[in-house]
């Protein structure tokens, strides 16, 4: 599977976050049972299929190997694996995050991210 795992917060949701290390989900996480993330080729769907009504969203990166029993890898969009964490999520395990700001055309640009990723590899 993917080295990196993505997680996508709203800025209050991010505010929530650098205040408390244990994250419990946005209110779609904890409805599912599990932390929603993306891999680095599904960020981009991800944050303009979900995150279209936000102007800013931030995007922090964790290592998947952190939680070797925890984390799930099950199909959902288009029957896609995405990465899912049965548990609270470990603020101090970000590996790197970014604040993006929508473009003009209503997408979110995650190309510092790919980029780091690709450097990270």
């Amino acid at each position: 599977m993917e080295n990196w795992i993505f997680k996508i917060l709203r800025p209050d949701e991010w505010a929530n976050c650098k205040n408390n290390d244990c994250y419990a989900g946005a209110p779609i996480d904890i409805s599912d049972g599990y932390i929603h993330f993306s891999t680095l080729d599904q960020l981009q769907d991800t944050a303009d299929k979900h995150f279209s009504g936000e102007q800013t969203i931030h995007i922090a990166a964790f290592s998947s190997a952190t939680w070797p029993h925890t984390l799930k890898w099950e199909p959902s969009r288009g029957d896609q694996l995405f990465p899912h964490l049965y548990g609270p999520l470990d603020m101090t395990l970000v590996a790197k995050n970014w604040q993006l700001e929508k473009k003009p055309d209503g997408t979110f640009d995650i190309s510092a991210v790919t980029l780091w990723a690709q450097n990270h590899d």
